[in-house]
């Protein structure tokens, strides 16, 4: 791998770990207004090459850009109605806990929250004691997944890449056996409980983003494990010029990031 190449990754890196920061953020709580006026200052990006991503980012652009003086109580009043409901019976608002989604009667702290539990403690990780929502909650597995990147950086500039590819094949597990698993049900159900063009467009975008993401960690490990594979020398996949290349993958799971960065 050259040097561009290694600088190219290790900007990937970043922007992926950013990007789970920002969308765990969204979902945590409420817009306040430090984040208000830092999502006035961002730059959103027109053409990503994500259709899911560009019209997340349109839907939320197009909000923000006609937003008064009532921007946060309207955006609380939303959050109430897209994730917390009115109802009890799990199907009044988009609740954001895979144990929802994945159990027969929709209920939170199921068999999905003891599951991601006994995965943030392998990693020696436990939720904060301020945090009082289930460790299964849709801001917690995009940090989880948020942290195992910056994980995976400090292994990449520490130059032992065994180390990073393992945290890149559990951050791609992760997305296969939990987020992926549930989020796009959820991404469905908030294009049809909030009002605002902001929290329905953070629907589309984190599901495209988790799309994309999950390509771009499949065509990184794919590569290494052909190069891994001298057996296979006459297989295209082990010729960089006959394969797709990871870092455009990348480019485009990243792309969220790197627009979004504050001005």
């Amino acid at each position: 791998m050259s040097h561009d190449q290694e600088t190219t990754i290790a900007d990937v890196l970043r922007g992926r770990m950013a990007t789970y920061q920002f969308l765990s953020r969204l979902f945590r709580v409420e817009v306040d207004q430090e984040l208000y006026d830092t999502l006035m200052s961002m730059r959103f990006p027109a053409n990503t090459g994500n259709a899911l991503v560009d019209e997340g980012y349109r839907m939320i652009c197009g909000y923000l850009s006609q937003a008064d003086g009532t921007v946060l109580t309207e955006l609380a009043v939303d959050y109430v109605r897209a994730f917390i409901g009115s109802g009890n019976d799990g199907f009044s608002a988009a609740y954001p806990y895979e144990s929802v989604y994945t159990s027969p009667k929709r209920l939170m702290m199921q068999d999905a929250r003891d599951e991601v539990l006994v995965l943030y403690r392998a990693f020696g990780l436990d939720k904060q004691e301020s945090w009082k929502e289930g460790e299964d909650h849709i801001a917690l597995e995009l940090e989880f997944e948020q942290i195992l990147c910056e994980r995976a950086i400090r292994a990449y500039e520490a130059g032992d890449e065994d180390e990073c590819l393992k945290l890149l094949l559990s951050q791609r597990n992760f997305l296969e056996d939990h987020l992926l698993a549930w989020y796009p049900m959820m991404a469905a159900d908030l294009q049809k409980f909030p009002q605002t063009d902001f929290y329905k467009g953070l629907g589309k975008l984190t599901d495209g983003f988790l799309r994309n993401d999950l390509e771009f960690l499949d065509a990184v490990l794919s590569e290494n494990e052909a190069d891994c594979h001298p057996e296979r020398a006459d297989d295209p996949a082990c010729h960089p010029e006959r394969r797709p290349q990871a870092e455009a993958e990348g480019s485009r799971a990243a792309s969220a990031e790197t627009e979004v960065e504050v001005a």
